[in-house]
């Protein structure tokens, strides 16, 4: 089925799975708001949260099967939507069981809690669709604003009020940078629309246009921040640290994969026809990220941190495949935002789980001899490390992330080699903070003085244990995952050259248009 955009009806037929979860979440802030704050209420809440997540799921697997399409209009019916919706749905559900039992280990009880994450996620939905400039406005917005309140939810904490601030403060900082970049586009191009704003670009020949190419520099600080690239992140650590640990790994799987998708959508749609002009910005923003998170996070010792630096450093790796921006960049973008995804909410899922009251358990010392007293959950986190580190075999899926972001570097028309080079040194340094926290788990004698972690809840134990089964058997089996992501790339990106792994990629552009990108490739800076 192909929907008609210009008709209202159709117009909210295209956005079903959204208005679903929009209109269940107002239902659900009604009831969370009418009775009277308690854990058994803030726990049923969430429960049907939950379920209410899967029904979206479901849905949104509907309209993929179906192959529903849209002509050109302000949001994207195409399968990369469904998939970052699959994604984003997956990480509110992992985050939403984490919180069942966090909150009632720290006197959490408001339900609405649970509710602002479904709003956030209705916000990343919007995200992912749009396909205007106003549209994506109105995403990071109700991303944010719900984001906002979580990251202060644990209000007998000062690093949480503080973390709130901080990320209030500069995210309105950011949305700033995104309005005038906004502001400047439209004024350059009259247009918000991708595809308007892409074709006057050509009919107008706009290349060069001052106006446009600062509307662009500022969009481009606008999501730096958003996905907090390097030197735009560094609001990221203390808010992690800050935040109640579930809505970190929200923070860090999610709110990143949304802001990322928006952004991936923005630049090979609106803008590909400036590839000279924004190539060389973003590859320096890549290689400066990966850089800089490896390098930070070799000296942390609070695992949040840690793991902030880590977020940071993947931020890079990501970019790479927005260097690349041909079809199998855009494959292997999704690929890893799902690999990422499962293995930081496992990761986080068990620093709950061996969290104390008060989250005073975060130094990665105090896990030292982890394996004699809580094997099983060595063992999941030790799988978490090297799926994030992307080691062969035991990091399961996040080996073939990293293999297919490489895959795409070195395929692409202008070969982007010493991206792909940096890329694997950085890796290896990453290696440095990753093995360390395996072997602080595993070869580290347990001081007694150290109180035993109580058993994790029910609900953390099956995000742990889902997350580790996920990573290590589509480890084995990854081409269902593959094939998916392949369908999913952006309708103007292009494909790469013929041979390994893009071989098997559909093609969607003809000949005589790679041949146009691969030139546009070539008058690149011969030093990338």
């Amino acid at each position: 089925m192909s929907f008609d955009l210009s008709l209202p009806a159709q117009l909210s037929g295209a956005l079903g799975p959204d208005l679903f979860l929009m209109g269940g979440s107002m239902l659900l802030l009604l009831w969370s708001g009418w009775r009277p704050e308690s854990d058994e209420h803030q726990r049923s809440v969430g429960i049907l949260s939950m379920a209410l997540c899967i029904f979206t799921m479901v849905l949104v697997g509907y309209y993929a099967y179906e192959g529903y399409t849209a002509n050109v209009g302000p949001i994207a019916v195409d399968n990369f939507r469904w998939a970052a919706d699959e994604i984003f749905l997956i990480a509110t559900v992992g985050t939403i069981a984490m919180s069942l039992d966090y909150n009632r280990r720290e006197g959490i009880t408001p339900g609405e809690s649970h509710v602002l994450l479904l709003l956030a996620t209705f916000g990343m939905m919007i995200l992912a669709a749009a396909r205007d400039l106003i549209i994506v406005f109105l995403g990071i917005e109700l991303m944010s604003i719900a984001v906002y309140v979580l990251v202060g939810l644990n209000r007998r904490r000062e690093r949480s009020a503080e973390g709130a601030i901080k990320y209030f403060l500069l995210g309105a900082f950011s949305t700033a940078f995104l309005l005038y970049g906004i502001a400047l586009v439209y004024g350059a191009t009259g247009e918000t629309n991708f595809a308007r704003i892409a074709g006057n670009i050509g009919k107008f020949h706009l290349e060069q246009n001052p106006l446009l190419l600062v509307g662009i520099a500022l969009l481009l600080v606008g999501f730096g921040f958003k996905v907090a690239a390097v030197p735009f992140h560094m609001w990221a650590p203390d808010v992690y640290e800050g935040a109640p640990t579930p809505i970190t790994a929200y923070m860090a799987a999610a709110v990143k994969a949304a802001a990322f998708a928006a952004f991936f959508r923005l630049w090979l749609e609106a803008f590909p026809s400036l590839l000279t002009t924004w190539h060389q910005p973003v590859w320096w923003l890549a290689a400066v990220t990966m850089v800089v998170g490896n390098l930070v996070a070799l000296s942390q010792r609070n695992i949040k941190r840690l793991l902030a630096y880590s977020s940071i450093a993947h931020a890079g790796y990501i970019l790479v495949a927005l260097v690349v921006g041909t079809k199998l960049g855009s494959s292997a973008f999704m690929f890893y935002l799902f690999a990422y995804t499962m293995a930081t909410l496992g990761s986080f899922a068990v620093i709950v789980a061996l969290g104390a009251r008060g989250e005073d358990r975060m130094n990665v010392e105090e896990y030292a001899g982890l394996w004699t007293v809580r094997p099983g959950l060595a063992v999941a986190m030790a799988v978490f490390m090297l799926a994030l580190l992307g080691f062969p075999i035991f990091g399961g899926i996040g080996f073939f992330a990293k293999w297919y972001v490489l895959q795409a570097a070195l395929q692409a028309p202008f070969p982007q080699t010493r991206l792909a080079v940096l890329l694997v040194v950085t890796s290896l340094v990453s290696a440095g903070y990753y093995l360390y926290v395996v072997m602080v788990m595993f070869m580290k004698p347990r001081d007694n003085k150290v109180a035993l972690p109580e058993p994790a809840g029910g609900w953390t134990r099956a995000v742990v244990w889902g997350s580790a089964a996920v990573i290590l058997i589509f480890g084995l089996f990854p081409d269902t995952i593959v094939s998916f992501t392949r369908r999913s790339a952006p309708g103007l990106t292009t494909d790469a050259p013929s041979g390994g792994v893009s071989a098997s990629l559909p093609r969607s552009m003809s000949a005589a248009k790679t041949e146009v990108v691969a030139l546009r490739y070539n008058s690149l800076p011969s030093r990338h």
